[in-house]
């Protein structure tokens, strides 16, 4: 079946070869791997120093409070070294609203491979919300069934196996930012909501580091589209990776993964969590990372807008999961970088952002 999957979806092969990233550029995941073993991209030397030194004790400590299990779901017996999948939740919770997932990544991570999925599902899009029987936006299936809920939905939607989750929630941002004394971000004009629905946001142009109530403007900020919010997340947690992992904040270490792990639930063990931060960063280099954003066009429904999810698209994207998901696939499906009109985009900037 795999072999006739890869043979049918051969039409969709980028039309050069992606550059490698060589920096983990992805919000949640980024955090996972804070959380899991700071530390583990300096000098191999170092690195079991530099651990037990400063963050070992806390690390294990934080993660055990933040393991939560599924309701009923059993969970998966997975060998850190397989192939496996984990659904990534950016939680924003404002005053007033419920705990919407904002930002979605289903990913699938290859350990033997040093290969990482992203692939992003925009929040509003139409699909079945298993549990509720009903068809609504998708990041309302956190709102009302939390990690479950969501991961059911998502198991539907892609017709394949979600192991884990991770939800990060982006209320102790700011207090996460301020530890490590800001954050540099590249924003070359000012940020500012300017419907009169949206909460009042500013964050200013061109300011050499932002403090952590101006990072969580610059990732909450909602007046654009999908595609840029999603890359504004991992611009914010590549600076914040930068930011966290200077000699000078080493010793903040503990705290960082303090606030973090308040804030951040998942059904791994922190065994798992740290064994697999371990491996990952004692390879000889960082892991490849491949993007994609599930294509689709905007439509009104009852005066409500939602995303409509390609059904060609979702054919070729589950087709692909199930290549990168089989620890015997020989040939995986490599996903082509998309723009943010959802079209296929090879140029460097694409791959660079």
């Amino acid at each position: 079946m795999m072999e006739n999957s890869v043979a049918h979806l051969t039409r969709r092969k980028p039309k050069k070869p992606k550059k490698k990233w060589k920096k983990p550029l992805i919000i949640t995941f980024s955090i996972l791997i804070v959380l899991g073993g700071l530390g583990f991209i300096y000098q191999k030397e170092l690195v079991r120093l530099g651990f037990n030194m400063f963050a070992a004790g806390t690390v294990k400590e934080a993660l055990d409070k933040s393991y939560k299990g599924v309701g009923d779901r059993e969970a998966p017996v997975v060998q850190h070294t397989e192939p496996f999948s984990l659904l990534l939740l950016g939680i924003d919770q404002r005053d007033n609203e419920p705990s919407r997932s904002d930002t979605i990544i289903y990913s699938v991570v290859r350990p033997e491979d040093n290969k990482v999925l992203l692939l992003s599902i925009p929040r509003d899009s139409y699909t079945e919300i298993v549990g509720r029987d009903v068809k609504s936006k998708i990041n309302s299936a956190y709102a009302h069934g939390e990690a479950k809920m969501a991961m059911d939905t998502v198991e539907k939607l892609l017709e394949n196996k979600v192991d884990f989750y991770a939800a990060i929630n982006f209320h102790g941002l700011k207090d996460i930012v301020d530890a490590v004394g800001g954050v540099e971000l590249p924003i070359k004009k000012n940020i500012e909501n300017k419907n009169k629905a949206h909460e009042k946001l500013f964050v200013e142009a061109n300011k050499p580091i932002y403090n952590g109530e101006e990072a969580l403007g610059y990732v909450r900020y909602r007046e654009d589209s999908d595609f840029n919010r999603t890359m504004r997340h991992r611009i914010f947690l590549s600076a914040f990776m930068n930011r966290a992992l200077e000699v000078k904040n080493l010793t903040k270490i503990p705290d960082v993964i303090q606030i973090a792990g308040s804030n951040f639930t998942t059904n791994m063990t922190s065994d798992f969590i740290v064994n697999f931060a371990e491996s990952l960063y004692m390879k000889d280099s960082a892991p490849t990372i491949s993007n994609y954003m599930l294509k689709g066009d905007g439509k009104m429904r009852s005066g409500t807008w939602y995303y409509d999810l390609s059904e060609d698209d979702l054919k070729y994207v589950r087709g692909m999961i199930a290549s990168w998901l089989d620890p015997n696939t020989t040939q995986l499906i490599e996903p082509e970088s998309t723009d943010e009109s959802g079209k296929a985009d090879t140029s460097d900037t694409a791959n660079k952002s």
